[in-house]
């Protein structure tokens, strides 16, 4: 060790199988990638976008144009491409919808920034100058956008509208907008909208115009003997996570019988106990018991002869669904269930839909809990459907919660790209740049949707701008007609917060592959450094595999 080395003669600190790329090369290898996971679901954009069908190893297959969907079923090994995965990932939990306009938007601006690095601009310059744009286009945003009531029914069903528009479940968009709307405003309360209250059922049969509100709850389950009543009207519903059985000791215990005589009293003891359990049940006036457990054959034989009507394993999930629906309280045990713990429905019935026996309760008074029942075709059409109405459930909720909105159509892309431009001129420095490419950045989404829709995207672009120009906030591009039009006459809108998480998402995971000039083969990371001496001597090249992917990336580019 004490022997120096040669002068110029390099250090090698890496294992010999890891991987380094530095430089240039390593922010050209992660800006590449993350433009071709965007360049992946582009096509996808607008009301004429494509679908994409996905194929695992095993023949499953996936048709659809939900841009976090394609991305989450794809099979994404690059490190910084997965940085954009999570971009549309955090779109759909914030909002539900906007998934592909923030990936799109987050390529479009590793493609601008590439063209200034090759420029030698520096990178830290570049995120700056990006930080101030998306600063500088919320505030465009929220001074553009237009309140809305959460009682303004009309707007809302045109917001979901928009948002089912291009998707699978275009065609019934106006019978599904508007059973969405009563669902989402049946499940509000003062100022939250829950959609976990919102269940939907699949069923495939019929059309997706057969689809239906149920203003309570759907269990996929069926009475637990032939013996009970089809349906009960005017049901007191008792709700139990628990079972109806006989109560085992909690100690294992064994008892020596010596006579028949005592078998037949445990036998007894047993059938009394059960006898009881029923017989509260009928005491309280109770019509119908959700059970979360089993249901013992001899209690399904008593609660027959009271004409109750049970299930039993009913899910945790279905039990709270009731509890919201019909106003009843789930309790432990039978001991504990009082009259003021039922609940009550105009009607539960055994229904056959779609060739599957499920129980419906239904008329339940002030339902905090509904039902969406989607049909289709086929299962694949059922899928899509649903996808459409769970980003549509989403805008819905975040309109109520934020009462603004924007016009869509590409409108507020070129406003922004409009102010942007003048804000340039007041940045001083190569930040300008930056931020003038942030705009032409913003421009990929309405020029995005004229190339989709077969339109010339130049002349789209140049009659958009100039039509907000002449201060048209509102104009945006008719992708059916090719004209440029008011997007809000159209009832083409969507909500504030898709598009300032878009810009938000996007650039923070622009910024972030940016400022990386360094690409190493790590170890086990502990995301953050570990106090586990124990794993201080793994291996440096641990990661071999996955750089290994990362230089893999092209293959995936060109696949796409």
């Amino acid at each position: 060790m004490s022997q120096r080395m040669q002068q110029g003669q390099p250090m090698i600190i890496l294992g010999e199988d890891s991987q380094r790329t530095q430089g240039k090369d390593a922010q050209t290898m992660n800006i590449t990638a993350g433009k071709a996971v965007a360049e992946s679901v582009r096509t996808t954009l607008g009301p004429k976008g494509m679908d994409k069908m996905l194929v695992d190893s095993g023949g499953s297959v996936v048709v659809t144009n939900d841009g976090v969907t394609i991305l989450k079923e794809m099979d994404i090994d690059h490190p910084a491409a997965n940085m954009i995965v999570e971009v549309s990932e955090t779109q759909e939990d914030e909002v539900g919808d906007g998934t592909t306009t923030a990936v799109v938007v987050a390529g479009e601006l590793l493609d601008e920034a590439e063209e200034l690095i090759d420029q030698d601009i520096h990178p830290t310059t570049l995120a700056q100058g990006y930080r101030s744009a998306a600063e500088k286009a919320k505030e465009i945003l929220e001074a553009n956008a237009i309140d809305v009531s959460p009682d303004d029914r009309e707007t809302l069903v045109k917001i979901a509208s928009t948002a089912m528009t291009g998707k699978g479940a275009e065609n019934a968009k106006d019978t599904l907008a508007d059973l969405l709307v009563d669902a989402v405003l049946a499940v509000r309360d003062d100022d939250s909208v829950d959609t976990d209250n919102i269940s939907i059922e699949k069923v495939v049969g019929g059309s997706i115009d057969n689809s239906e509100l149920i203003e309570g709850v759907i269990v996929d389950k069926t009475r637990v003997s032939d013996s009970m009543p089809y349906a009960v009207e005017d049901a007191d519903i008792a709700l139990i996570d628990g079972a109806l059985e006989v109560k085992e000791t909690e100690i294992d215990a064994e008892v020596n019988v010596t006579d028949p005589d005592q078998l037949q009293q445990f036998l007894d003891q047993e059938e009394k106990q059960l006898r009881e359990m029923v017989d509260h049940l009928k005491d309280i006036g109770t019509d119908v018991v959700f059970v979360g457990s089993g249901i013992d054959d001899m209690a399904q034989h008593y609660l027959a002869q009271e004409g109750i009507l049970a299930v039993r394993r009913a899910k945790d999930s279905d039990l709270t669904s009731l509890a919201r629906s019909t106003g009843g309280t789930v309790v432990g045990s039978v001991d504990d269930l009082t009259e003021d713990d039922l609940g009550f429905a105009g009607s539960v019935a055994q229904k056959d839909i779609g060739g599957d026996e499920r129980i419906f309760v239904e008329d339940t008074p002030d339902a905090k809990s509904v039902t969406l029942v989607l049909r289709g075709g086929t299962e694949h059409v059922v899928d899509e459907v649903e996808r459409a109405v769970d980003d549509s459930l989403g805008v819905v909720r975040t309109t109520l919660e934020d009462g603004k909105v924007l016009p869509g159509g590409g409108a507020p892309e070129a406003e922004l790209a409009l102010g942007l431009r003048d804000y340039a001129d007041d940045v001083d420095g190569r930040e300008a740049l930056a931020v003038e490419a942030f705009a032409e950045a913003v421009d990929v989404i309405p020029r995005t949707l004229a190339e989709n829709a077969g339109l010339d995207p130049i002349d789209s672009l140049v009659e958009l701008r100039a039509s907000h120009s002449e201060g048209n906030l509102s104009a945006g591009l008719d992708a059916y007609t090719g004209d440029v039009v008011d997007m809000e006459e159209d009832g083409v809108v969507e909500p504030l917060r898709v598009k300032t998480q878009a810009i938000e998402s996007a650039t923070e995971a622009a910024v972030m592959i940016l400022r990386i000039d360094d690409v190493i083969a790590a170890g086990d990371l502990k995301g953050g450094g570990s106090d586990d001496d124990g794993d201080e001597g793994g291996p440096a090249g641990g990661m071999g595999g996955g750089m290994g992917g990362m230089g893999g990336m092209g293959g995936m580019g060109g696949a796409m």
